[in-house]
Order: C-alpha cells, then sequence, then structure tokens
C-alpha cells in the first residue's frame, strides 16, 4: 500500500512563497540576499526574491536525496561554490523546498556562519523529525510530498524526477 502524500501545486508554490515572504516581514527582517538550495529550493528562492523584492539570488548545489526516501550518508555541497566574500555585513535567507532530516539545511548554514552577518532559513515544508528548525515555515507534515517540479519523470531520461 502507498503512503499518503502530501501533494503540492504550482498555484501552491505561489501562495507558499509568499506566505513565507510575508512571515519574513512580519519579523521585520529583510534579506539582503537569498540563497536557493538546488533543486528544490531554487523555486522557492526564486518565489521569495520576488515577494521580497530582493534581486540578489545566490544558488549553492547540495546533493542529498538520490530517490524516494533514498539519500546519501551526508549531504555534499557540489561545484561551483558561492564565493561568499566582500559579505560579512549581509543578512542571508536560505530557501529550499522542505526541511526534513535537516542536514542539507545544517550543512548550508554551516557554509555561510563566519561569512555573513546573520542567516536565517525558509521552507515550505517540515517534517516533525527535522533536526534543522527553520525561522520561517509554511507548512508541516510527515508525508512524503510530491511536488508539482518533480511529479512527472524526466522528459530526458524517463526516470522520476523525485
Amino acid at each position: 500500500m502507498t503512503p499518503e502524500r502530501e501533494v503540492m501545486s504550482w498555484d501552491d508554490l505561489g501562495t507558499g512563497g509568499r506566505a513565507l515572504a510575508q512571515a519574513v516581514v512580519n519579523d521585520g527582517w529583510i534579506p539582503d540576499l537569498i540563497l536557493g538550495i538546488a533543486r528544490g529550493g531554487l523555486l522557492v528562492a526564486g518565489a521569495l526574491s520576488y515577494a521580497l523584492g530582493v534581486k540578489n539570488v545566490y544558488t549553492m548545489n547540495v546533493e542529498f536525496y538520490t530517490g524516494i526516501d533514498q539519500r546519501l550518508e551526508v549531504p555534499m555541497i557540489l561545484p561551483p561554490v558561492p564565493e561568499l566574500l566582500d559579505l560579512h555585513t549581509a543578512r542571508v535567507l536560505i530557501a529550499d523546498d522542505v526541511a526534513d532530516t535537516g542536514a542539507t539545511l545544517k550543512l548550508v548554514e554551516e557554509f555561510c556562519s563566519g561569512k555573513v552577518a546573520e542567516v536565517r532559513s525558509a521552507v515550505l515544508y517540515e517534517k516533525p523529525w527535522t533536526t534543522f528548525n527553520c525561522e520561517y515555515v509554511w507548512k508541516r507534515t510527515d508525508r512524503w510530498i510530491t511536488f508539482p517540479w518533480s511529479a512527472e519523470p524526466s522528459v530526458g531520461t524517463g526516470a522520476a524526477a523525485e
């Protein structure tokens, strides 16, 4: 029996991104740049960028998940690695689609530590067992999430995108 899933729509991306941005504004904190974790965090970073009016958007590629509920032992930062030079006074908002184990977000936060003034994180979904609690969360769920950008197989290989 297939476990029940949380199914996100494209409309939910807009709604969730806007809600996250509003939570940031309500906190009285506007980032100087947004750091999107590739791949799912890229869409979240874009939504936050427009909703907050922040044009400085960086990306960082971290590999952890290799399939549905399959992951590497530890997340790995893949090249190219952003150079956070001259950003010691910057406020950085890390954006990702989900805080599942929390390992990816923790790795990225540690990467930023000491290079920027302040780091906060925003995710669309947070799992109850995560070891990394984000400042901004749209929804909490204990289900596997089907995101609209990874719901269909890749057109190039036919392999599932999740």
